[in-house]
């Protein structure tokens, strides 16, 4: 299993990302977290992923899971090298990749390490066990808005949650996601802590945080 988590953005170890995907290949941008948004922000926004991805010699193509089904995401998908999973709503990512079938192939895929997984902030999230205490940064109900439901469970790829942008004060949610840290030290529950910069690197049975340029 090969996963490249970003607290925001692609990090201070993009080349990383590229050593874990081979050098060149080909993968799938899922900009799914801001459904429900502003459709013209998420346009411009993906090709600025695209770009970033680009000059690290990797070719990606948008992949909008609202547009399938289980009966058709595993021919969307095909055999990519790697899946760059954007930040947002992590409630609303979670019901794009169950609604879509990306979930199952997502936890297959890695399982085979068929691909690497790769994204930020609500992208590394969603992998958790459990997404209970993002709450009190990720609204739930713009996920009722986007998809008028909401699912807790993550995909229990990790075996704990992430907490992205701690210590972070030129991001605008340190403040709200030290309180779901807290929340997670008085219950005990071990977690990822990720400053701006910092990135979890998953590669086989290891497990890193790799600092940020300024720590």
């Amino acid at each position: 299993m090969r996963l490249y988590l970003s607290s925001y953005q692609l990090g201070d170890h993009a080349q990383v990302l590229a050593q874990l995907v081979g050098g060149r290949g080909r993968g799938l941008v899922i900009m799914n977290a801001l459904d429900g948004y502003d459709e013209e922000r998420r346009r411009r926004d993906s090709l600025v992923q695209m770009a970033a991805l680009g000059e690290l010699g990797l070719e990606a193509a948008d992949l909008d899971l609202r547009e399938h089904d289980p009966s058709s995401i595993a021919e969307a998908v095909g055999q990519p090298d790697f899946l760059w999973v954007r930040g947002g709503n992590v409630f609303t990512l979670r019901m794009a990749l169950a609604r879509s079938g990306m979930d199952r192939l997502i936890v297959a895929g890695l399982h085979r390490d068929a691909f690497v997984y790769a994204g930020f902030s609500a992208g590394p999230c969603v992998l958790a066990p459990s997404l209970a205490g993002l709450e009190l940064c990720d609204p739930v109900e713009d996920c009722m808005a986007a998809y008028g439901a909401v699912r807790r469970d993550g995909l229990g790829v990790l075996d704990r949650p992430v907490v992205p942008h701690l210590d972070s004060p030129e991001h605008p949610e340190t403040r709200l996601l030290g309180e779901v840290a807290a929340q997670y030290d008085r219950e005990g529950q071990p977690y990822w802590a990720l400053r701006d910069g910092e990135v979890l690197v998953v590669d086989g049975a290891g497990s890193t945080v790799l600092s940020g340029v300024h720590d």
